[in-house]
């Protein structure tokens, strides 16, 4: 994973300038209303920057797939208020993101204020990063700023195209993330280990295939831990398990040997005849996996031994899972092993770095997401950064630096 290297707003005058600012609103709604202001609430404080440098600020995104047509129900206006709150000003709405519309509500802004444009994916040229469309877009501002990073893994005209066409430069949100990131796994203290769990071993092959030459630990849990136990003959019952990829998970492991990463496995695990939550369920040792029962979380044998090997580690990286967290009593592992790298993270003992859905949520969940380093919201970006993917967001940046 190379260095990158970026400007940020610190590096360009934006006083009086039309600051064109890519962020992602995409939050979950129901009935009109907003029930995750997350994501607004981390746009918030590059946008509040901004305005009180003097920028007359422009903000771009995406929300839901509308497909190209336009969508009432995918409007960005229903955000105007909830963003107006996360900044404590008025925001101004203009109901296209380019053409007559939003060139009038643009030159209607005076410095300091903020103009959220329509929804970008009204226009099919926005997914297909349309020349023409850029030229739309590049007409509204002076300075573009992406401050997007969960959307960096698309080449989107507002993504990617933009940065090519105007002086460009990271936001606060941006610019945390990839010097999150460039500690995590770019130049990182070592010790480093990668915990990885989840579902599915078939969604993460590029994953472990770019981990294994790049930290010194690898803990594997969740369903897919299934798919390396059965791989080495071990008896997984009734299980989620992909035993088609048995080979593939035997040649992850050759490689991690060949590179000198140590790969954790579960010695015991929680095991229940049905997958439902407080389904009966007992401890058993992983040589001894009854056959009609399921494995739904680690035992507490496998938690002491991943506390064991994270004990001399500067550098943690987390997607995924170790259990069934979203039914109890099969989130004790994530949780138990989520509040240990939380207290190793106050004491300064480890830079811990997390990101991906269920893994936020699990964190969420376990009362500790704002108790690690840095915990991405990125979804998708974040975990091709893991893969060792160029981010075509990212990688425009990096160009206009």
């Amino acid at each position: 994973m190379p260095s990158v290297s970026f400007k940020t707003i610190d590096s360009i005058d934006v006083s009086g300038k039309r600051v064109l600012v890519r962020v992602d609103l995409n939050v979950p709604m129901k009935n009109g209303q907003v029930t995750d202001a997350t994501r607004i609430e981390r746009a918030a404080p590059t946008l509040a920057e901004l305005a009180a440098k003097g920028a007359k600020v422009i903000v771009l995104s995406h929300f839901g797939r509308p497909d190209g047509k336009r969508v009432p129900e995918l409007s960005l206006k229903p955000l105007v208020a909830p963003l107006s709150k996360a900044l404590g000003k008025p925001v101004a709405f203009a109901a296209d993101c380019i053409g007559p519309l939003a060139e009038d509500a643009v030159r209607a802004l005076k410095p300091g204020e903020v103009l959220l444009l329509e929804n970008l994916r009204f226009h099919k040229e926005e997914e297909k990063n349309d020349s023409a469309f850029i030229d739309k877009l590049s007409v509204l501002g002076d300075v573009y700023v992406n401050d997007a990073f969960s959307a960096a893994h698309r080449a989107h005209a507002s993504t990617e195209g933009l940065a090519n066409r105007l002086p460009a430069a990271a936001g606060r949100l941006m610019q945390a993330e990839l010097e999150a990131l460039e500690k995590a796994l770019g130049n990182p203290k070592r010790p480093v280990c990668a915990v990885v769990g989840g579902a599915k071993v078939s969604s993460k092959l590029d994953l472990l295939g770019n981990l294994v030459g790049r930290v010194d630990k690898l803990i594997i849990g969740g369903g897919m831990a299934n798919t390396f136990l059965h791989a080495q003959g071990i008896k997984v019952g009734k299980s989620l398990c992909e035993k088609e990829l048995a080979p593939t998970a035997l040649d992850i492991l050759a490689k991690a040997k060949a590179a000198k990463c140590k790969v954790l496995l579960p010695v015991d695990a929680v095991v229940a005849g049905e997958f439902k939550a407080n389904a009966p369920h007992r401890v058993v040792d992983l040589a001894a996996c009854p056959d009609d029962q399921m494995i739904l979380d680690v035992g507490p044998r496998s938690i002491a031994l991943y506390l064991a090997e994270l004990a001399d580690c500067e550098t943690l990286v987390w997607n995924g899972p170790l259990g069934a967290f979203e039914m109890k009593p099969f989130d004790a592992g994530t949780v138990a092993l989520a509040e240990a790298i939380a207290r190793l993270t106050s004491a300064g003992k480890l830079l811990s770095v997390a990101g991906g859905g269920d893994t936020v949520a699990a964190l969420a969940a376990a009362g500790v997401e704002d108790k690690f380093s840095y915990v991405s919201t990125a979804g998708g970006a974040f975990l091709e950064w893991m893969e060792g993917k160029t981010l075509p967001g990212v990688a425009a940046l990096v160009r206009a630096a």
